[in-house]
């Protein structure tokens, strides 16, 4: 006989507050303001007052350059907002360049059927991704705003990169970390922009995987995308770059015109999903330092690894360890296993300034980790959201203001205002 599984969707959390929106790819709390990176077109980025939790309240929103952008990442520094602009549906349009392959393969008389079954979508997507590869895509990249007035963000720049556009960054007062795709390279790397003059963005350097460059005559030893740079976060005088699967890399930042390798790790075959994201606590412990990375989900085949969170004991950077992992049972969800709905992990809230770290588990919800013990991660906190208009929770994003609420993003739709008792 079947046991039915009780549910606990929420422990030592409460909830402050709701704000029925479209789904994003990032959130980011600065002065009692939220902004909110928006998954499709055509909601770009949304600016909240959150200075009374229970009322969250939209005060502006600036739309994406077209129809065919999404702006879904966001980041934020005193009155300067950047915003990323890539091809929506890139990974499902990138398919298109590989239907001329196929036809030739299959012959000249090849259906659209069978180069539909080739390529894993359906018949009637063969035009649809025939008409993008005939108009290509020149809108990725990124823009600069100017975010005195919040209730009416102005355009200072943008800066158009190359292929399918920016995707995840990092920014501080003077310098944008930028993941994109650039001519001449495969998948996305890493280029350093001067903002200090933020109408006139300055390109300063670039680093890359061996292998990326090929215009310079490289070669990569993988096929297709497994291989890039997600994002790199700065991180003092290093940039902590997830490059995908290939582990990640520490990268010496004190001269940022030529980054250079100064650390490596590559995490066994055996593990399934790719690295996300990469940093070290700002603390040390035991005289030792150490570093989180989380995996992220993708379509789960049963018996498979779900995506989960890496500790890592980094005080030698040439020698990084993995010393504890923490991953979540299925049995924590009511909606894990259902169709369509992803389960395991994907992104912590990028600033480790304390041994919490929060992260997002897509239907999982939100868990909050303790690592004042880093062999022994302890779960403190979580909260699952309720199923909203875009299905079950697909917790996406997740930061924490000064007064230590903590604003959850879903994919797909709602931002939840949480705080733990104290």
């Amino acid at each position: 006989m079947r046991q039915e599984i009780e549910y606990e969707l929420m422990r030592n959390i409460r909830q402050l507050g709701h704000l029925d929106i479209a789904g994003g790819g990032q959130i980011v709390v600065q002065d009692g303001y939220a902004y909110i990176g928006h998954m499709k077109p055509p909601m770009g980025t949304s600016i909240i007052d959150i200075g009374d939790p229970a009322n969250p309240t939209v005060v502006a929103h600036v739309p994406p350059p077209d129809g065919l952008s999404h702006t879904h990442k966001v980041r934020v520094c005193g009155d300067i907002m950047i915003t990323n602009v890539e091809q929506d549906q890139r990974h499902f349009l990138r398919k298109g360049a590989k239907i001329a392959e196929v036809r030739a393969r299959l012959g000249a008389g090849s259906s659209d059927a069978e180069i539909a079954a080739q390529l894993g979508v359906e018949p009637a997507d063969i035009a649809v991704l025939e008409d993008a590869q005939e108009r290509g895509y020149d809108s990725g990249g990124f823009r600069v705003w100017d975010i005195k007035d919040k209730t009416r963000p102005r355009l200072l720049s943008y800066v158009r990169t190359h292929g399918f556009g920016v995707h995840r960054f990092d920014m501080d007062k003077s310098h944008a970390y930028i993941s994109t795709e650039m001519k001449g390279y495969i998948g996305n790397i890493l280029v350093t922009y001067d903002i200090t003059n933020p109408s006139a963005p300055v390109e300063i350097s670039r680093w890359h995987l061996p292998g990326q460059h090929i215009a310079g005559g490289e070669t990569p030893t993988w096929d297709g995308y497994g291989v890039r740079l997600h994002h790199a976060m700065r991180c003092g005088d290093e940039l902590w770059a997830a490059v995908w699967h290939a582990g990640f890399r520490v990268l010496d930042a004190r001269d940022l015109t030529a980054p250079k390798v100064k650390g490596s790790y590559r995490f066994p075959p055996a593990i399934p999903e790719p690295t996300h994201t990469v940093m070290p606590l700002e603390q040390t412990i035991g005289g030792r330092r150490y570093a989180v990375a989380i995996d992220e989900e993708h379509n789960h085949s049963p018996g498979r690894l779900h995506a989960f969170i890496w500790i890592l004991d980094v005080t030698d950077i040439g020698n990084m360890v993995p010393v504890a992992a923490w991953d979540l049972s299925e049995r924590a969800s009511p909606w894990a296993g259902q169709d369509g709905v992803r389960f395991g992990a994907h992104q912590f809230r990028e600033k480790l300034d304390c041994t919490l770290v929060y992260a997002t588990w897509f239907a999982g919800g939100l868990r909050v980790l303790d690592l004042a013990d880093p062999m022994q991660p302890v779960e403190v906190a979580h909260f699952i959201p309720e199923p909203g208009p875009g299905g079950p929770a697909q917790s996406n994003d997740v930061d924490v203001d000064d007064a230590g609420r903590i604003y959850l993003l879903d994919r797909n739709n709602g931002l939840d205002i949480l705080e733990i008792p104290r």
